[in-house]
């Protein structure tokens, strides 16, 4: 067990006052179902008192009031419409051309959206991550790859994640009936509540392209998703190729590669993030009582 001597002594911590109800998640398809909420409430905190930069006469806007670029974005060439929802571009962030977007939809300090992307509401694109094609209802956190056509709905990807070219996922299953995803602490499939429910992946794991999702898929950490047909529907951790049995992605080779990608980015990857995962790699390789 970690050490607790770096907890402060309960006297020692700030207390906020909050008045309202606060927004739970207790589920990981709370990211993408209270994401609109979510969205519309930061707007207001992020536009409080603060003048959007102009937006280029070259774009089309629908309800521009409701539009709010941070100072370097770059936006050309694109349609917004924040008549369904507000759309806020991050600092340096940049729209390519013939980019369509449709609030409730956020994109992050330096996250990047390629050329005829497509974007339904509701919809947040974390910093430094590249999307194009198709996204509807999804959270992709920062520094994430889907930079290709290929349809993405009703999802949650983490960070540092790679989604090949043509990648598509199922958010909706044939006979209408409710989802049912993998649920680790139960190490179980149990139902969503939802009829829309599509990928949730976990940081740093990779597809190869034309990967086909099944509704309701989850994916581990550091998974790297390749060969023919569908994908399990429940990816673990660390696994090398679509199978649920297949080989383990050795955890001194996911170190060294996940160096690397974050390299390119100039961020280090430290030591803490380290003991993350090679914890998550043992509770892999055991998944027993006496982790």
């Amino acid at each position: 067990m970690v050490g607790l001597d770096f907890v402060k002594p309960i006297d020692k911590i700030e207390t906020v006052h909050y008045i309202g109800l606060p927004v739970l998640l207790q589920h990981p398809w709370d990211i993408f179902t209270l994401n609109d909420e979510a969205i519309r409430s930061d707007f207001q905190l992020l536009k409080k008192g603060r003048k959007s930069e102009l937006i280029s006469g070259t774009n089309q806007t629908f309800k521009p009031d409701d539009i709010f670029i941070e100072p370097g974005a770059k936006i050309e060439c694109a349609m917004l419409n924040a008549s369904t929802g507000p759309i806020y571009i991050g600092k340096d962030a940049e729209v390519m051309e013939g980019c369509m977007i449709r609030g409730p939809f956020a994109l992050g300090e330096q996250g990047v959206l390629k050329m005829g992307a497509k974007i339904y509401g509701a919809t947040t694109i974390g910093p430094g991550a590249k999307v194009g094609g198709e996204v509807s209802n999804s959270v992709i956190f920062g520094n994430s790859n889907k930079a290709h056509d290929g349809f993405l709905g009703n999802s949650v990807i983490g960070e540092w994640c790679n989604l090949g070219a043509d990648s598509n996922n199922s958010n909706l299953k044939n006979n209408y009936s409710e989802v049912r995803v993998w649920d680790y602490p139960t190490g179980d499939y149990i139902a969503t509540g939802l009829q829309f429910c599509g990928l949730f992946m976990g940081d740093h794991s990779k597809c190869s392209i034309n990967t086909m999702f099944n509704t309701g898929t989850v994916v581990g950490v550091f998974a790297n998703i390749f060969g023919a047909g569908f994908p399990s529907k429940f990816v673990p951790s660390f696994s090398w190729g679509a199978d649920k049995e297949g080989e383990m992605f050795l955890i001194d080779k996911a170190l060294e590669l996940a160096e690397k990608v974050m390299s390119r980015r100039k961020i280090t990857l430290t030591e803490a993030d380290k003991n993350i995962l090679s914890h998550l790699y043992l509770m892999q390789l055991k998944p027993t009582a006496e982790d």
